[in-house]
């Protein structure tokens, strides 16, 4: 029994052979970010004539545009771009919801019989419980992270951390979102509490960008923000870093909950098979799926084939169908 168990473990599929495909995927993106962050430097450099480190010199005007308001520019980074990263991925993808075009997005739907388009009343009821869990959660969430981290230090410090830093904190964020958040996550799925907090959330069994944050206040509060917010705290992040990862935060989440497999973008597949089967796919980068064997369900599936990046113009569902259906 102890031999099978092994070979499970390190066989193909098994929890080694996650891990390692997480790493090689982990390190190659950052080797890829890397090389463009030096690259996208040199050229901003060129084009506007600017000496030295671009990005430093960029943050030194804004910094001192802001000298005395340092709490201003932290929530400038930390609630308008975050924000605008929002709400302006979501609103593109809500004309493409309601209206149920361009067909050339709508042909990437994953669940394609759902949704076409939305129906208003369920878009609305759930973007008043949006708007709320953004303003009356989120808003104080961050406010309170503004005084813990001026109270360990200056998060608006005038030095921005060196690029490696940058991806070394945002590699430590990603780890600790996927560990609070699956785990609460779970918890949230428990019997007891499912019924009265996280059964809100999953009213949408084809979800949409937005619906992301669709939540009751306290799961949004402990599942949601916490597992994001509570990283760069811990680090005492400058803001530049912080302002990054809540917006990768949550362009993440909306892409994850999109609906949509589109071309040379994450795949959503792995979540999307969460809102359709609910016990199955509860973390963020599926190591801790894996390890658990959460994710056993999934991986029998044709969503599992899909679960890939799209390098291509050609549907998923098209390349990859689904199997016939009895009878048929």
């Amino acid at each position: 029994m102890t031999g099978t168990a092994s070979s499970r473990q390190d066989g193909p599929g098994g929890l080694w052979d996650s891990v390692k495909k997480a790493a090689f995927i982990i390190g190659s993106g950052i080797l890829f970010l890397a090389a463009f962050g030096n690259s996208l430097t040199w050229h901003l450099q060129r084009f506007w004539g600017a000496s030295g480190d671009f990005w430093q010199d960029l943050w030194t005007k804004i910094y001192v545009a802001f000298e005395g308001h340092e709490s201003a520019l932290f929530y400038m980074g930390t609630m308008l771009v975050p924000s605008v990263a929002f709400w302006g991925s979501n609103a593109l993808l809500l004309i493409v919801d309601t209206t149920g075009k361009p067909s050339f997005i709508t042909r990437y739907r994953i669940q394609q019989d759902k949704n076409s388009p939305v129906d208003p009343a369920k878009l609305r009821q759930a973007l008043k419980s949006v708007l709320f869990n953004y303003t009356a959660v989120s808003g104080p969430m961050v406010v309170a992270a503004h005084y813990l981290m001026t109270w360990r230090g200056n998060p608006c410090g005038p030095e921005l951390p060196t690029f490696h830093r940058g991806l070394a904190e945002l590699a430590f964020f990603a780890f600790l979102e996927e560990v609070l958040f699956y785990y609460s996550h779970r918890l949230f799925h428990h019997p007891s509490l499912y019924k009265h907090f996280h059964k809100q959330h999953h009213e949408w069994t084809a979800p949409i960008g937005v619906v992301s944050i669709y939540a009751h206040p306290l799961e949004h509060m402990l599942s949601n923000m916490l597992p994001v917010a509570v990283g760069p705290v811990i680090l005492g992040s400058h803001l530049a870093t912080t302002s990054l990862w809540y917006c990768l935060a949550l362009v993440s989440t909306t892409i994850s909950h999109c609906g949509y497999h589109l071309p040379f973008l994450p795949s959503p597949e792995f979540h999307d098979f969460h809102h359709l089967r609910f016990n199955q796919c509860f973390g963020v980068l599926g190591i801790l799926d894996r390890l658990h064997a959460t994710d056993t369900k999934f991986r029998e599936t044709k969503q599992y084939e899909r679960h890939t990046l799209l390098t291509s113009f050609t549907p998923l569902h098209t390349s990859i169908p689904d199997p016939p259906k009895k009878g048929q």
